[in-house]
């Protein structure tokens, strides 16, 4: 299959993984880069078949520029933070951007779309179970406006795709792996493993994945989904304590003993989200609502996607393997 696939967001975690896993495959890609986007993660692959373009997600008339002579569109671009100092910032690129890519995407006659959603646009049961994604959207306590972008501009996606569209959505877990570069919440929580600076172990857990499990989904959705369907790619639902244990376990260091309270852990992420608001002006650690999703444990079922896409599974302890090495080959900690 030579067809050529675009993939805007394609400097991020999970987009170079997409890039890498779609050149692999010997497909010819169209890496879309934000302006001003860091290209560390492109910039060892070849080029014979890796075209770039700088574009706004934004720009109509860019995207479809971008978008022309393309067979499949991954749009992974988004803004996942838990904390911005201009929160207009994701909503505009989260939301507007994704209105934007999906019209320019309809335009250029793109033959199928894979729009990344998340888990945060997946709901949570209320026997405390894992969620599948049947499961209607309803953390109306812990939204934040990463959490709220995702749930409305998957809501989107999906309405284009009712009215005709080939959109098949995909809804990442916790993701984690080298090459991540910024770090993402779950790298950062390895770094902090790493460094020492981890004070002690809240409660609460996750749904972990290796970031080219994410990938090779991404790449199966493109033929194997149902157009309209959304597929949760996860994989191990752990505790804090768990993941804490195994990645210092995996780093031969020792596992922080304290453990700290619910509502102390609450209120330490509150302290730390007011200072960033009034003093530091800078991204806090963990903030109320990031904790209180967290303690909640969005853990999920990921039955529909192993079935229907074949999801891979690593190993948890050699995922976290990977993720040490990289952090410490590339001087993050």
């Amino acid at each position: 299959m030579h067809e050529l696939a675009a993939v805007s967001g394609a400097t991020g975690f999970i987009g170079s993984a997409v890039v890498r896993r779609l050149l692999a495959d010997g497909r010819r890609v169209r890496a879309l880069i934000e302006p001003h986007a860091n290209t560390q993660n492109l910039d060892d692959l070849p080029a014979e078949r890796l075209e770039r373009v700088t574009v706004d997600v934004c720009d109509l008339a860019g995207m479809r520029r971008a978008l022309e002579g393309v067979s499949a569109f991954y749009h992974l671009a988004a803004i996942y933070k838990t904390w911005l100092k201009d929160p207009s910032t994701i909503y505009r690129v989260n939301i507007e951007g994704t209105t934007t890519s999906l019209l320019a995407a309809r335009d250029a006659g793109v033959g199928r779309v894979i729009y990344t959603s998340s888990i945060a646009a997946v709901g949570r049961r209320d026997d405390g179970l894992p969620s599948d994604e049947s499961v209607a959207w309803n953390l109306y306590d812990v939204a934040n406006d990463y959490i709220l972008t995702k749930h409305l501009s998957e809501r989107i996606a999906l309405r284009f795709a009712e009215a005709g569209m080939p959109i098949v959505v995909v809804n990442p877990a916790f993701p984690f792996g080298p090459r991540d570069i910024a770090p993402t919440p779950t790298g950062g929580i390895i770094i902090s493993v790493l460094r020492g600076e981890l004070p002690g172990i809240g409660d609460g857990g996750f749904c972990a994945i290796d970031v080219d499990d994410v990938a090779a989904g991404h790449v199966a959705a493109e033929t194997k989904g149902r157009i309209g369907e959304r597929y949760i790619l996860g994989d191990h639902n752990v505790t804090f304590e768990e993941f804490i244990a195994l990645v210092a376990e995996v780093a031969g260091l020792k596992t922080p003993k304290l453990r700290i309270p619910r509502l102390l852990g609450q209120g330490v992420a509150l302290g730390m989200e007011l200072w960033s608001d009034l003093v530091t002006k800078t991204e806090p650690m963990a903030t109320l609502k990031s904790v209180k999703y967290l303690q909640g444990k969005p853990w999920f079922d990921v039955t529909k996607a192993r079935r229907e896409l074949g999801l891979a599974s690593t190993p948890l302890r050699e995922s976290v393997k990977r993720a040490v090495d990289y952090f410490r080959a590339n001087n993050m900690v």
